[in-house]
């Protein structure tokens, strides 16, 4: 019986690779959390995704789980991170090898998402579902979850450090706003410091129009 409900580590081998290009300009993700519930033999399924961007963002999602069920029994995920996705992992939670981390992996790289996290939360019923039931449910919950989970696309963004005095602030938030480019940190004295993000496909756009305008540096950056 299913039952949906509108709502919210582990490294693989080396050989379990990702199955899909990333886009060198666009990536996918999810807009917003979600729930679905799946029921089999008694056992409960509680899959709840969410949109991440870091292992901590991760951890911290799941242990607010772990707090907020008690009584469960299994606590399995999966997630990628990056827009290469690169970033991945698995757990099993105590389900048998192979049962639960992959199938809900599996899930996530069918929709070729990545910055997304699905954790399925096992409440036992009483009656052992073997691997195949455990591969079934967990693949189906976390399936139902993302369903309900909008699907958006993301520009693929490089950090940038802009440098430039204070009375140049309208013309260079003009410049951010129009190439839709991401505010990640702002600092301003003297002389203000800005950290953005660029839209990978217009770099060079972007720049140009930096460069038009006097006394501004600029350079790559580390964006933690």
């Amino acid at each position: 019986m299913l039952q949906m409900i509108g709502h919210y580590e582990l490294a693989l081998p080396r050989y379990y690779i990702i199955l899909f290009l990333m886009d060198p300009f666009y990536y996918y993700t999810i807009e917003q959390p979600a729930i679905a519930e799946f029921k089999d033999r008694g056992s409960k399924f509680f899959a709840y995704s969410f949109p991440v961007v870091s292992i901590d963002d991760c951890k911290k999602k799941l242990a607010l789980l772990k707090k907020e069920n008690p009584k469960a029994v299994h606590f399995c995920l999966a997630y990628r991170i990056g827009v290469d996705g690169a970033t991945f992992r698995v757990s099993d939670d105590g389900e048998p090898a192979g049962s639960a981390g992959r199938p809900i992996l599996g899930q996530i790289d069918s929709k070729k998402l990545t910055n997304t996290m699905v954790v399925v939360v096992r409440y036992f019923g009483g009656s052992l579902l073997g691997v195949p039931g455990l591969i079934n449910a967990y693949k189906t919950a976390t399936s139902l979850a993302l369903q309900l989970s909008p699907i958006i696309q993301k520009a693929v963004e490089v950090p940038y450090e802009l440098h430039f005095d204070y009375n140049q602030m309208n013309e260079v938030m003009m410049i951010v706003k129009h190439y839709n480019c991401s505010v990640v940190a702002q600092s301003a004295q003297l002389f203000v410091e800005l950290k953005v993000g660029i839209p990978k496909h217009r770099i060079e756009e972007v720049l140009n129009k930096i460069n038009d305008l006097q006394g501004i540096t600029y350079n790559t950056a580390v964006i933690l």
